[in-house]
């Protein structure tokens, strides 16, 4: 995650994960993109995929860019996967090293940052759920495990989800090869950090976010909804 200095001053002691602000959504909801020259054709596919994933769950549209002044730069610089959190009326990278496309939900991270969503161990009432272990993290990283400020996130209502795309793994930024994030619900052990894709509560907090009318139906529930890669991600049901 690629904070600017605003975002990085509203890490503080209490929040969710998504964007409150509306001006950081993307108007109209749609996303206008440009790929550079840094990508191979495997790497356009994924990126390309990853957008469609996104669009085949959501009323979340992905367009190539013509003209307009805000839209997302596809870069592949140095080795670090990073976007910025939300829309920013300008040119704004989204970085995928080749490290990277190793896993298919990376993608999805990245592009649900853009989109406007934190962190998911950023949630104002994570340690009811999670215990952080500081003497682990690597000096200097300790910012990526805070919380951020109540009046700039939400989480639309959902509980803590412990298998979101947003979550970091067990071993983020860990010093020492010990733990960094450890869940008192001892199943979700090996499942927090999946890149596999979104979560169904993931799906319903974006569309909640754009304000998407597939609200009126509901995402059969599961471990992952992209266990299976092939679109449609998330089958729909009607709404009982």
């Amino acid at each position: 995650m690629d904070l600017t200095i605003e975002q990085a001053r509203a890490l503080d002691t209490s929040s969710r994960n998504g964007l409150i602000e509306s001006s950081k959504r993307w108007p109209n909801n749609r996303v206008f993109y440009e790929i550079n020259d840094e990508h191979t054709m495997e790497e356009l596919v994924e990126i390309e995929r990853a957008m469609q994933v996104i669009e085949s769950v959501s009323c979340v549209q992905f367009k190539e860019r013509t003209h307009e002044h805000g839209y997302i730069v596809f870069g592949a610089s140095g080795s670090g996967c990073s976007s910025k959190v939300g829309y920013h009326g300008n040119a704004q990278t989204i970085n995928l090293a080749p490290k990277c496309f190793q896993r298919f939900g990376t993608i999805i991270h990245e592009l649900l940052h853009a989109l406007g969503f934190y962190h998911m161990q950023s949630t104002h009432d994570r340690d009811d759920y999670i215990k952080i272990n500081y003497e682990n993290i690597r000096t200097g990283m300790e910012r990526n495990f805070n919380k951020y400020d109540l009046q700039r996130v939400t989480n639309f209502g959902q509980k803590y989800d412990y298998e979101s795309v947003m979550h970091y793994s067990g071993y983020g930024f860990s010093k020492n090869g010990q733990p960094t994030i450890e869940p008192y619900n001892k199943s979700y052990t090996n499942v927090i950090g999946q890149r596999i894709g979104m979560s169904s509560t993931d799906i319903l907090k974006l569309n909640i976010m754009y304000n998407c009318n597939s609200l009126d139906e509901t995402y059969e529930s599961g471990p992952f909804c992209t266990r299976n890669l092939n679109l449609p991600m998330c089958l729909l049901k009607p709404s009982t």
